[in-house]
């Protein structure tokens, strides 16, 4: 699938648009690969802080997303990378995630901010509504936090009303991700 990934990249990059993926983990010749094909930006969530990640993720660790980000910047890739909001993490945990994003090496120059998708016979399905005043905030901190980056109302946004999303972009996120 490398190939048939780098050739799509190629030719985006042909028409002469900026390119972004989303792979997963990647090794450090994955990543030389990507840039190599010509990828501008990698999209790879940390998802939540260090210490709520492992109640939410049982595949990889924090360490191994934090990794994949560092091969990709290495590489002179720019990082997208933000979260996921009310998934039943503390007020600390969103502090601590976007700290860890404050502290890579390189600011990532995207951080999309997610409202969890509730699913229907998943885990996360009952949670209750997420305040949607709180997101707000987390956009603001965000912004603050992140002067440098483009912090981007991303998946869910839909679930707000249209006064939430108008705050959202007031507070700091001037654009969206679809």
């Amino acid at each position: 699938y490398q190939r048939r990934v780098h050739g799509i990249i190629q030719k985006v990059k042909e028409q002469g648009l900026e390119t972004c993926v989303t792979l997963g983990m990647l090794t450090d010749e994955q990543a030389r690969r990507l840039k190599e094909a010509g990828l501008d930006f990698y999209n790879h969530n940390i998802d939540s802080s260090r210490e709520y990640y492992e109640k939410i993720i049982t595949t990889r660790t924090y360490d191994d997303r934090l990794q994949t980000l560092q091969r990709v910047a290495n590489q002179g890739i720019q990082v997208c990378c933000g979260g996921i909001i009310g998934m039943g993490e503390t007020l600390e945990d969103r502090i601590k995630m976007l700290t860890t994003l404050t502290n890579t090496v390189q600011h990532p120059k995207s951080v999309p901010i997610n409202l969890l998708e509730r699913v229907k016979g998943t885990p996360m399905a009952d949670l209750p509504d997420f305040d949607s005043f709180d997101f707000i905030r987390t956009i603001a901190v965000a912004r603050i936090m992140l002067p440098k980056s483009f912090v981007r109302l991303s998946a869910g946004r839909q679930n707000l009303t249209k006064e939430a999303q108008a705050l959202c972009f007031f507070a700091g996120a001037p654009c969206t991700l679809r």
